[in-house]
């Protein structure tokens, strides 16, 4: 019977290297603990308080709850990260007068919070409220660099101090200059900086879903789908990569980290996947695919599609629903190349007698399942976006008393907190740090500018423009985390594509798929280098694996923002029919890759290669949107692929009657 790994069952020299897999629940100070226990307490009770509309001691404005959650977690940040940035370990008394520091001065931001709106501090504050909010200022930048790098540091530190010089940058950079002294507050007053959408997003919505996919992880639920996926394909060709495949992706919806994720799932299924034949490289790569597509499926899908339905004042639901086609071709196209992999080199699946059985894995757990429909109930039946998660938690902690096996104690539940404290904090203080590079934009007015400069860059070029997009998505999102790239892009580069006339939403979902890309891509590939590490094999040569299985993730974003049917935006028989197409050439390109098609055969040697070739492009034909310079439209590309793959299926299919396995 498999287990949920822990992040304590992981090489210890990665952990050394990548502080951010350590649990703060087991490994932060006695006194430390207690502080985050009854911050994050307080935190997760305003913010019932405010959600829920309780109002028994008045009404929050807006700009004062989102001052007291700031002040709350980015205390605790200064507590859970070291001055070095690891996580965990006593903290020093200089954490602990940062910590005091950030509450004291959101403190006078929250006593102050009516004053500031009815007198507009942003662009005209007192002068003990300027050096006030330029103290709060400071703590920010500091909590930001402990949790995000030094590289998001340098950016926002840059864009944060931009609207002091902006007069003296030569165009089209240059922008509307502040003196600093007035500057720095506004970032801190204004809604439309620190404060803004980022903050936003998150006191309305992201605090649920992260408290429920911690819970669901603690008591037992990321046990039970794994188990789930262990009976349903565990016993199939290469089923081992095949659980991983489910069990990560699953996993990755919830935790919203593709480090964390991969050291956690794939403590245990990298090494099943290389008892069961799969090269060590091979087995990295396909958990840290797995694991970076978890981060883009619905219905958690981490913090960045919170944030994202803050940007666009759109339901949390649409934005799930439009990632889901686009997730099930990734994931459709990873599962297609781990089959045709299995195929080629007769890999079998793990044995039956290692299995769980499904019939008493459904029995032991089918309580986890209930939770999630009413979780998805909620959200769609009744629009309960912001409370839906609460629900949903409380029903699950309820089902953890039912179920004994996985029963929390006081300890767990103390472990809990710890745990839910330190991913809030670690998410405020990026996204503090996040909205000060939005300020400066809305400070100087550059925003615009930039717009403006990239479609004259492009020559009004939309495929130029997206190209453009990528590159720079994918270049952020090297040195940034996934949501701070996200919001750097929505802010600079979403208007531009807009202004193309391309899809408002598909611009958006094109930009986070390309952020994330740079987890399985060389020369960064944290993912695919942290699975890499697990697995024993050559980082780089796991990192090229990565791109090749992970490939879908590359042109799919091009494929809906050309056509937004694949998220959904058209009628039920346009939607039907492109993901249908889509699907076929997804499966085709997948299997070309791998040079074997499933339930036909392999497709080897030098006119194999030509095979693989046409399967390839008969592929990109079936899943390409239509191409009006050519005057193709989607049925006529889909003739066009299906002649272009007929030949190399047969060629499969006669190879497969007579064919040897390949060697290794």
């Amino acid at each position: 019977m498999t287990k949920t790994a822990t992040p304590t069952d992981v090489d210890t020299s990665f952990q050394a290297a990548h502080p951010e897999v350590i649990d703060p629940a087991k490994s932060v100070s006695p006194a430390a603990r207690v502080v985050i226990m009854i911050g994050t307490a307080a935190g997760l009770c305003l913010v019932v308080y405010q959600l829920f509309n309780l109002a028994w001691f008045g009404v929050l404005i807006e700009q004062r709850y989102l001052y007291a959650l700031a002040g709350l977690f980015l205390a605790i940040a200064f507590l859970v990260f070291r001055i070095n940035g690891r996580k965990g370990g006593a903290p020093s008394v200089l954490d602990w007068l940062l910590a005091g520091g950030a509450f004291v001065t959101a403190g006078y931001l929250v006593w102050t919070a009516d004053t500031n709106l009815a007198e507009a501090w942003e662009y005209a504050a007192p002068p003990t409220a300027q050096w006030i909010a330029i103290a709060f200022f400071v703590h920010v930048l500091e909590a930001t660099r402990r949790a995000g790098g030094w590289v998001l540091f340098f950016i926002v530190t840059l864009f944060a101090f931009y609207p002091t010089f902006a007069s003296h940058v030569p165009d089209p950079f240059s922008g509307f200059q502040s003196p600093p002294i007035e500057a720095l507050p506004y970032h801190i007053f204004s809604s439309e900086a620190a404060f803004g959408i980022p903050m936003n997003a998150f006191g309305s919505l992201v605090i649920g879903f992260i408290v429920f996919g911690a819970v669901l992880q603690r008591t037992g639920g990321g046990q039970f789908f794994n188990d789930l996926a262990m009976a349903l394909v565990g016993h199939y060709r290469g089923g081992a990569a095949k659980v991983s495949i489910f069990a990560s992706g699953f996993m990755g919806s919830m935790s919203g980290s593709v480090i964390s994720n991969v050291l956690t799932t794939g403590a245990v299924s990298i090494p099943a996947m290389k008892r069961t034949g799969f090269s060590a490289h091979k087995a990295a790569a396909t958990e840290a695919c797995a694991s970076t597509g978890g981060v883009l499926m619905p219905p958690i899908m981490g913090a960045t599609a919170f944030v994202m339905a803050s940007f666009l004042s759109r339901p949390y639901i649409e934005i799930a629903i439009a990632a889901a086609i686009p997730s099930l071709l990734f994931y459709f196209g990873l599962f297609v190349q781990i089959d045709a992999y299995a195929g080629r080199k007769r890999l079998a699946g793990i044995p039956l007698p290692d299995l769980p059985r499904i019939l008493a894995t459904l029995k032991s757990g089918w309580l986890y399942i209930g939770v999630f429909a009413l979780l998805i109930a909620l959200m769609v039946g009744w629009r309960l976006e912001t409370t839906a998660p609460f629900y949903a938690t409380l029903l699950l902690l309820v089902v953890n008393q039912v179920l004994h096996s996985h029963r929390l104690t006081l300890k767990g539940l103390g472990e809990l907190i710890v745990g839910v404290g330190a991913a809030l904090a670690e998410l405020v203080a990026v996204l503090l740090g996040v909205g000060l590079i939005v300020g400066a934009f809305s400070a100087t007015g550059l925003a615009g500018t930039l717009v403006n400069e990239l479609i004259f860059i492009a020559g009004d070029n939309t495929f130029v423009l997206l190209l453009m997009g990528a590159a720079t998505a994918f270049v952020f999102g090297m040195g940034m985390t996934v949501t701070a790239c996200y919001i750097f892009l929505a802010v600079v580069l979403a208007p531009a594509l807009e202004a193309g006339g391309l899809n408002q939403l598909a611009v958006h979902l094109f930009i986070l798929y390309w952020g994330m890309v740079s987890f399985i891509t060389p020369p960064v590939a944290l993912g695919a280098f942290a699975a890499a590490t697990l697995a024993g094999s050559n980082a780089m040569r796991t990192g090229l694996e990565a791109m090749r299985l992970g490939s879908v993730i590359y042109i799919v974003p091009f494929f809906f923002v050309l056509n937004p049917a694949l998220i959904g935006e058209g009628s039920a028989v346009e939607v039907t029919v492109t993901l249908a197409t889509a699907l076929l050439g997804v499966g085709f390109i997948s299997m070309a890759l791998q040079g074997y098609v499933s339930f036909a055969g392999p497709l080897t040697g030098w006119d194999g290669l030509l095979m693989r070739a046409l399967l390839l492009a008969g592929g990109l034909f079936f899943a390409v949107p239509t191409i009006e310079g050519l005057g193709l439209n989607h049925l006529e590309l889909s003739a066009i692929g299906l002649a272009l793959c007929a030949v190399p299926v047969l060629r499969a299919m006669r190879a497969g009657r007579t064919a040897a396995p390949s060697p290794a």
